[in-house]
């Protein structure tokens, strides 16, 4: 028996995953904790009541457990706050004594807790971890180039605003416009609870063992060099499904949690009738809203192109679509509520994406090979389109006028570049480059698979 004792193997060191709970934070930890699961690793999801009540896929096949504290409204989530600053507030407060007891409740039942994961915006999560005598690890579900300009506004090495006239420099960027920047930096009256948190997120990154983010080292390597010079960081993106990149990881071609359900079967039977290259997909994220006038821009500015469109107009926003928009759209449109993104992009009939730039969505554009019209709206996706077009090179942005509105004309001008003009053979070029690099770096022994394996290797070895 003392010598079954002694051979008997130890169990797996054990992570809770802490995203911020909105679909664009959930999927990266998701796959994070699919990749950490593959090499031994087990995992745990800790999300809010609310979220975990409101997801309509079933993720059984992802085998990742899931745990859930309160936010303080358990029945409603943030829209029952009625405010952001309402809604963080009661996350911070409540959130972190829930946190607490979940801990507690996990350990009293025998399980070990090696490390704490959280997102970056909720940096009260590694105090809780701390109280515990836990590991943390923040996680920047954002650009290294964002974040970077965030650290100098939080250190006081960059004013916000920035004067209209001035050109910002960080170390491993070009030279920006001040408009350029995040708008939390360049316009951060609207959002002053946000820009609390996207700057105050490096407040106790001295405290944490690691920092991950969702980039890999090809894409960013400048600014991730000068970032390692300041925090443990670890590099482990495109956190994306292993389908769609190096394919080891079996059954891996979903997220597997939807907050919104996608109009799925009605968008591939669509796609499969399209020529090769002919659509163009139209998509601003699970927040973007445009108001009246820009959607309506947008909307006869398709029209106009006269190419195959699908376009992604979420339940809340149709009421903004044009008067007589959907009646003239024939076979050439397609508007769903949502749709699966990740099998729209590797279709092989879309030919162009006009995107918001949230950083998931870029990614999955980089990833997929499929060159952009830069459409931004607000926080860093103004950045991430400046880096799609005048550092990746895989598309260009749109213009906008003294009203702030992308008119038609533009926006048409923009499609045609990128389908039938050289702009657009350059674009695709540098897109599929980038693609290539992305499977390079998620693949064996690639930038992002060396990170993620030190990063088991460190939970191994205090374990």
């Amino acid at each position: 028996m003392a010598e079954q004792h002694k051979t008997k193997k130890p169990p797996p060191p054990h992570v809770l995953l802490f995203p911020f709970p909105s679909q664009g934070h959930i999927n990266p930890l998701i796959q994070f904790a699919k990749r950490l699961q593959s090499k031994g690793v087990k995992t745990t999801l800790v999300t809010t009541i609310f979220t975990s009540n409101s997801i309509l896929s079933n993720h059984s096949h992802t085998t990742i457990p899931i745990e859930s504290i309160s936010d303080g409204f358990d029945h409603g989530g943030s829209a029952a706050a009625g405010s952001s600053e309402i809604y963080l507030e009661s996350f911070r407060e409540v959130g972190s004594k829930s946190l607490a007891d979940l801990i507690r409740k996990l350990q009293s039942g025998g399980t070990t807790i090696n490390a704490i994961v959280y997102d970056s915006f909720m940096s009260w999560s590694l105090d809780v971890a701390m109280e515990f005598g836990i590991d943390g690890g923040a996680f920047l579900t954002q650009a290294c180039a964002v974040n970077n300009i965030y650290y100098h506004v939080y250190k006081g090495m960059l004013s916000i605003p920035p004067p209209d006239s001035s050109r910002v420099s960080v170390p491993g960027l070009p030279e920006l416009e001040y408009w350029e920047t995040p708008s939390f930096v360049h316009n951060p009256g609207p959002y002053p609870t946000w820009s609390h948190i996207v700057f105050n997120q490096f407040s106790n990154f001295h405290q944490t063992r690691w920092v991950f983010s969702n980039t890999f080292y090809k894409l960013e390597q400048q600014v991730i060099e000068w970032m390692k010079t300041l925090w443990p960081l670890r590099v482990v993106g495109p956190t994306i499904p292993s389908m769609y990149l190096d394919r080891r990881l079996e059954d891996d071609n979903d997220y597997g949690f939807n907050l919104i359900k996608p109009n799925h079967s009605e968008c591939m039977e669509w796609l499969n009738d399209k020529p090769k290259g002919s659509v163009v997909y139209v998509a601003f994220g699970s927040y973007g809203e445009l108001g009246p006038e820009q959607m309506e821009e947008v909307a006869w500015g398709l029209n106009d192109s006269e190419l195959n469109f699908l376009w992604v107009v979420r339940a809340s926003e149709e009421e903004k679509l044009p008067k007589g928009f959907m009646d003239r759209k024939s076979e050439k449109g397609l508007v769903v509520a949502w749709c699966r993104q990740l099998e729209v992009l590797s279709h092989e009939s879309v030919g162009c994406f006009v995107t918001h730039c949230g950083f998931n969505s870029t990614l999955e554009a980089i990833s997929l090979g499929v060159p952009v019209i830069a459409m931004p709206q607000w926080t860093d996706q103004i950045t991430n389109a400046k880096c799609l077009e005048d550092i990746w090179g895989v598309g260009i942005r749109v213009k906008r006028d003294e009203k702030g509105i992308v008119r038609r004309v533009n926006l048409v001008s923009c499609i045609e570049a990128i389908m039938e003009g050289e702009q657009g053979v350059v674009a695709r070029r540098n897109a599929k480059k980038w693609r290539d690099l992305t499977i390079e770096a998620v693949a064996e022994g690639g930038s992002s698979d060396k990170d993620i394996d030190a990063f088991v290797s460190d939970l191994n070895h205090s374990h």
